[in-house]
């Protein structure tokens, strides 16, 4: 369910505000129905519950009304049609509706007549369109049939009184519900518009510097010269804003430092390495002086290595378009150089936009590891239609699946001996993963099978 519902700020909020307003109409609606249901029961169905009252009481008690045989009062209408209360009076159950019945007319007809003293043996209440043949309809004169045909509808009720007798009356019943649901849905238009439009503006104006703070977050790289963002909008997104703006400061006034402090190490544990290297010529025993002497170069590439995982996240080179083929196979012809089993697959040109040094570094590191634990590397660059997939494949002993993930960590090595001739100090993957990270590509590895490992590079192309 809800990954139906919107993801921005403007669309949730509208969506809030047209479900509030939506609610409230409907709550509007139902308590406007009930008063128009109340006002329309007092307004037709108390009199009409008058009238049967008063018929059924004549008929009951003939000597009760003083003008029931007046020769000076003649009768009009047909026989079994009381004149002055517009009822029909008939001696059997009259052709009953096919209509729904209403019960709730019909309770409230039988209380009335109850409560004037004549109880009903049965009532029938319905409420059916108006049939302008009916022969009553016929006989009224144009203005109560305009009356009529504005309502809609009539109310038929049909009462049988204890004596036996049936009472019909008719009466005229608007059909209020429709022009109240008419009602309704213009009144909710209104509102939506008169509303929703304000409230689209201003979750747009607080939007729109939000959507660029974002973009600028996910665009900030330490060290470029990135103009602060635009502070606008309502005084708490320019907060938030100004508060950005200022932390992006502070981190590249952070890593300007820690640049500085790394040229610093840098240069001063270089220098006595420098003077190490010079005083170890003079030890006679050839021995011992290429052991020092190795162990003096494996103390400068462990400290490149250090500080160029450092430094990584400002890198000094500046990306350009090079042929990713050239720059693989420049590499793989260094180790053959070197007498190493190094294999490189025919590749077709590839211009890719990366930094070339710190790439070259991450795939050298990727094949020092196959030679070093596999015994030799083949290395396939394999173009796609959006990504550019570097795989360097060994036969070595491969490594346990619940350890692939560790081995990216810094200074993590599987073979814990210490030994410089069975593996570094565990930065080279490490390395790796940093710089295919800064160029948005990936780094994974996986079992071969028939045993070695794949280590796959995968940059996105354009």
């Amino acid at each position: 369910m809800r990954r139906f519902l919107p993801k921005s700020l403007t669309s949730q909020i509208a969506l809030l505000v047209a479900a509030a307003l939506f609610l409230a109409q409907a709550i509007n609606f139902a308590l406007l129905l009930n008063e128009r249901r109340e006002s329309r029961f007092g307004q037709i169905v108390v009199p009409s519950v008058t009238r049967l009252a008063d018929v059924a009481e004549r008929l009951n008690n003939p000597a009760a009304d003083p003008q029931a045989d007046r020769p000076d009062r003649p009768r009009r209408g047909p026989p079994g049609f009381d004149q002055r209360s517009r009822i029909q009076i008939h001696a059997t159950q009259p052709d009953l509706p096919a209509d729904p019945r209403r019960p709730d007319i019909e309770a409230m007809v039988r209380q009335g007549m109850t409560d004037a003293g004549t109880t009903p043996q049965q009532v029938i209440a319905v409420v059916r369109p108006i049939d302008e043949n009916r022969p009553l309809i016929r006989r009224m004169n144009e203005e109560r049939k305009k009356r009529l045909r504005r309502l809609g509808s009539e109310l038929h009720i049909l009462v049988q009184l204890k004596s036996g007798q049936w009472l019909a009356l008719s009466t005229g019943w608007p059909r209020t519900e429709r022009a109240l649901i008419w009602q309704l849905i213009a009144q909710t238009l209104i509102l939506y518009i008169v509303v929703l439009i304000p409230v689209l503006l201003a979750t747009r104006r607080i939007a729109k510097p939000l959507r660029s703070l974002a973009a600028a977050a996910r665009s900030f790289h330490p060290g470029s010269a990135a103009e602060p963002v635009e502070e606008r909008g309502p005084s708490d997104v320019r907060s938030v804003i100004s508060a950005y703006n200022a932390l992006s400061t502070r981190v590249t006034g952070m890593l300007d430092e820690k640049d500085k402090m790394l040229g610093a190490i840098g240069h001063d544990l270089r220098t006595p390495l420098a003077a190490l290297r010079v005083r170890i010529e003079s030890v006679e025993d050839d021995e011992d002086r290429n052991r020092m002497a190795d162990t003096i170069d494996e103390m400068n590439r462990t400290l490149d290595d250090i500080l160029s995982l450092a430094r990584l996240g400002r890198p000094s080179e500046p990306p350009t378009d090079v042929d990713l083929s050239a720059l693989i196979d420049a590499v793989v012809e260094d180790f053959r150089d070197l007498d190493m089993p190094v294999a490189f697959e025919e590749a077709p040109r590839l211009k890719m936009r990366i930094r070339p040094n710190l790439m070259r570094r991450a795939v050298r590191n990727l094949i020092e590891n196959a030679v070093k634990y596999g015994g030799g590397a083949e290395v396939r660059l394999v173009p796609g239609t959006t990504t550019a997939a570097i795989e360097v494949c060994d036969r070595g002993p491969g490594i346990p699946a619940d350890k692939i993930a560790a081995v990216f960590d810094p200074f993590t090595r599987l073979e814990t001996s210490r030994n410089k001739e069975t593996g570094g100090i565990g930065l080279g993957l490490a390395l790796a993963k940093a710089i295919v990270g800064e160029a948005g590509g990936t780094i994974t590895l996986a079992n071969r099978e028939g045993g070695g490992l794949i280590a796959t590079i995968t940059l996105p192309r354009g």
